[in-house]
């Protein structure tokens, strides 16, 4: 961690201020407003700005399978001591499932407490079935056998081409171990690797300017395709929503950041550049190699980063959680249907299964609801159409808490292992930097 001192600031090497409109975070807040604006006004034009918003997902998507490949099967391939991918893989998952597990107990007592649905009396019979059947259909193929199927590609390129998180989480795993194993024979292939990571790391720092383009196009089509009246009508959810989601964040994450060592507010300044993107975009997907970057010039180590990150993008969705038990009860709640202490209990069972593998992506979390739903009786599948409106206001909520999330579990695993620089910490947290620097100081 030597290297990075001198990226740090310093009196005796001031550096001279950027103007404040060159600052990407600036930039991508003045798009939003402005996407808000024209949603809002000029409806029809907003949903025509949806392409903007398509191609900036897409331009990071296209990168993000083979950053992620390269970053596990390096940082396996780099490991001397291959117990310890075990060691950090099991750390991982039993720190993710404590973690979700909170949040769907945070999500139902919340739902039990404040009851945002009573009141509602709606009718199942009077919903149109056909408002929410294209999730309804996905999620009834989405079982749990299926799901563990299609973890495993049809190909081993096929999961690159297709960009499954899991897929290629999978390959990556496998071929981390098998380079591993050839000892030195393996390191030529390695550094290869990492140097094609550089490659794509350079691609996504071109790539990232865009970002206040996406997030315009995105924000207008969202205002206005669905307009601030459908927020408004069901204002009691989504306010409750996003103030658990907050107290989650500053509450049960900041007290594991404070056992940590460091403080959740001085962190969320420190990620503000790719929290604004995925406000922006209601995608956390769009900022995933960033965050591994700002991960590592936190101090945490490049193997743990490179475990951690990707798989925290599929079993670490702390917002998904929360949303799905709070949206389970609302929806009993405005139905009149009603829950017993154990149809409760099975809820979040059912919900911590049905939870995993939804990625940052904008969707995953209303149909891993109805996936929720399609398993539980007494509540109809069909009554999901009650939030369909609003749910692309809550789906940047989800997203912003994911990536909060994952971040921190980052540095928590990083400090068990031993592999956490804590004055790299504390300084890159005294000092951020935003993301154009981070992608021009760090090496690509």
């Amino acid at each position: 961690m030597e290297a990075l001192a001198p990226r740090q600031t310093s009196a005796s090497a001031p550096r001279r201020r950027r103007p404040w409109y060159t600052v990407l975070y600036i930039q991508v807040l003045i798009a939003i407003a402005l996407g808000i604006a024209i949603g809002h006004f000029y409806p029809d034009l907003g949903k025509q700005l949806k392409p903007l918003g398509d191609g900036f997902i897409a331009l990071i998507k296209m990168m993000i399978a083979p950053v992620i490949f390269c970053t596990v099967v390096h940082g396996i391939a780099s490991m001397s001591d291959l117990k310890k991918v075990g060691r950090v893989g099991v750390k991982t998952l039993f720190y993710f499932e404590a973690v979700s597990t909170v949040a769907l107990a945070i999500g139902l007592l919340v739902g039990e407490i404040v009851q945002p649905g009573s009141g509602f009396n709606i009718d199942p019979a009077t919903l149109d079935p056909k408002a929410a059947a294209a999730y309804v259909t996905k999620a009834k193929e989405e079982s749990i056998v299926a799901h563990l199927l299609g973890i495993i590609p049809d190909s081993y390129f096929g999961a690159l081409a297709r960009g499954d998180l899991l897929q290629v989480l999978l390959i990556s795993i496998l071929s981390g171990f098998a380079i591993a194993l050839l000892g030195e024979r393996g390191q030529p292939i390695a550094a290869a690797i990492d140097m094609a990571a550089r490659v794509f790391f350079g691609i996504i720092r071109i790539v990232v300017q865009v970002a206040p383009i996406g997030a315009f196009g995105a924000m207008a089509f969202t205002i206005g395709a669905y307009g601030l009246d459908s927020l408004w009508n069901l204002f009691a959810l989504v306010a409750t929503f996003y103030l658990t989601s907050i107290l989650f964040v500053l509450v049960v994450l900041g007290t594991i950041a404070r056992l940590a060592g460091f403080s959740i507010l001085r962190f969320i300044a420190y990620i503000k550049d790719e929290l604004l993107i995925v406000l922006g975009t209601s995608s956390s997907e769009t900022v995933l190699p960033h965050l591994m970057r700002k991960m590592e010039h936190l101090g945490a180590s490049k193997s743990v980063v490179g475990l951690v990150v990707p798989t925290g993008y599929s079993f670490n969705l702390d917002g998904t959680n929360i949303y799905m038990t709070l949206a389970t009860l609302f929806l009993a709640q405005a139905t009149n249907t009603p829950l017993t202490i154990g149809q409760e209990l099975w809820i979040l069972v059912i919900a911590m299964i049905t939870s995993k593998g939804a990625s940052g992506v904008t969707g995953a979390g209303f149909v891993t609801l109805a996936a929720t739903l399609s398993v539980i009786p007494g509540i109809p599948v069909e009554s999901i159409a009650i939030i369909l409106g609003i749910d692309k206001f809550m789906s940047e909520c989800r997203a912003l808490t994911n990536l909060i999330g994952n971040g921190v579990a980052t540095i928590v695993i990083s400090r068990w292992e031993g592999e956490l620089d804590a004055k790299a910490l504390h300084d890159t947290m005294a000092h951020p930097i935003t993301v154009g620097e981070e992608m021009e100081r760090l090496p690509a």
